[in-house]
């Protein structure tokens, strides 16, 4: 995965268009396939990319899952973590 912190997308540059990523935290609570599903359906990752990154959370202790905005990523986080996963938009 590209990491495209500080990246600003095309436009005007302001603050809020600088891109942001969405992490996510190992937790040894929620089970591989809870985090898989949630995945899924939250971030909308096929089935290979979302197990990809609960591994590499898994083993790494943190995966980049999801790019954009702050205010792009912010309903993702919003719900993720309602769901009870760690995650930070870095």
């Amino acid at each position: 995965m590209t990491r495209e912190k500080d990246k600003t997308k095309e436009g005007t540059g302001t603050q809020d268009e600088i891109l942001k990523e969405l992490i996510l935290y190992n937790d040894e609570v929620h089970s591989f396939e809870y985090v898989i599903e949630t995945l899924i359906e939250i971030c909308g990752h096929e089935r290979f990319q979302a197990e990809q990154c609960t591994y590499i959370a898994h083993f790494k202790g943190k995966c980049g899952i999801k790019s954009g905005t702050f205010n792009e990523l912010k309903p993702y986080f919003d719900e993720l973590t309602r769901r009870e996963l760690t995650v930070s938009i870095d």
